[in-house]
């Protein structure tokens, strides 16, 4: 049985058809564009692809691009400081830190001063803690606080594609702060039954069989063998990575298991589009909030 390919580009193609209209309504209402601040640091070519696409998407939903670039020799007084103004900005109601900073530099003391009500990839310490407050995922979803943006974009090509969540058994491959831990979370929301798998996790290949939701991002190219996926699961590949030969390629062997698994995402075009999406719909979530707010 092939599986069910889980198209991320087609539904986040959707998904910014609603934001756009969403984002027209707020523009009439406020008289203004809701704002997104990228930061930038250093040449890294794929980091610049990963903003540009940000920057298109803005423009594409109608938002307005702030974006902020600065050399790799930029000191962490600088970034503290750009971070500070952009708090500030009433023009401003997202601000992103594009990842990895130049020179391993530890991109924490940035991300913890940028306002939480600002944080448009929902990874300031406040907003990834209050998702061990929420009892539900119609609260996690209420917009409350922005959610990080590749977890929420699993869960939206599970929700949007009918794939029942409640009861059944997910398995995370990861725990970064990234994806695997709050991924973890958003899957228990929904009231899955969730095991999370890492490095230090003994029998792996048994952990996995077990999942019918296994969620790859455990940063390996090709990790998940057709013999670590039960027959029918549902396979969700967050990882980005390439292989001997430059192809770019997930954390999943996905001709393999395609023949196994009932529903898989592509790399590309699974969750890389609806990680950008995601962005989109938290700016616009903070916009709505600052405005209410007054």
């Amino acid at each position: 049985m092939a599986a069910q390919i889980l198209d991320g580009k087609a539904l986040a193609a959707q998904i910014r058809s609603e934001l756009k209209q969403d984002v027209m309504a707020f523009v009439q209402k406020n008289g203004r564009a809701p704002g997104l601040a990228t930061i930038l640091v250093g040449d890294d070519p794929a980091s610049h692809t990963y903003v540009g696409s940000k920057i298109k998407a803005c423009q594409e939903v109608g938002m307005v691009s702030i974006h902020q670039p600065l050399p790799a020799q930029t000191t962490m007084n600088q970034l503290k400081a750009l971070a500070r103004k952009l708090n500030a900005d009433p023009a401003v109601d997202g601000i992103l830190l594009q990842l990895p900073l130049p020179n391993k530099i530890d991109s924490t003391p940035v991300l913890e001063l940028i306002d939480p009500a600002k944080d448009a990839d929902g990874l300031h310490p406040f907003n990834l803690g209050q998702l061990f407050e929420y009892k539900s995922w119609a609260d996690m979803a209420s917009g409350r606080s922005p959610l990080s943006c590749t977890p929420h974009g699993v869960i939206q090509v599970l929700l949007r594609n009918g794939i029942s969540v409640s009861g059944r058994r997910a398995v995370v491959l990861g725990r970064s702060k990234l994806v695997g831990k709050p991924v973890s979370m958003m899957l228990q929301a929904l009231d899955a039954t969730v095991t999370m798998g890492h490095s230090r996790t003994r029998d792996i290949e048994v952990v996995c069989r077990e999942a019918d939701i296994l969620v790859a991002a455990i940063g390996q190219a090709r990790f998940v063998k057709a013999s670590m996926v039960k027959e029918g699961a549902v396979v969700i590949d967050v990882g980005m990575n390439r292989d001997a030969t430059g192809k770019l390629c997930g954390d999943v062997d996905f001709d393999a298991v395609k023949t196994k698994a009932s529903a898989i995402t592509p790399v590309p075009g699974g969750i890389g589009p609806m990680t950008v999406t995601m962005l989109l719909h938290n700016t616009l979530q903070l916009a709505k909030k600052r405005a209410k707010s007054g």
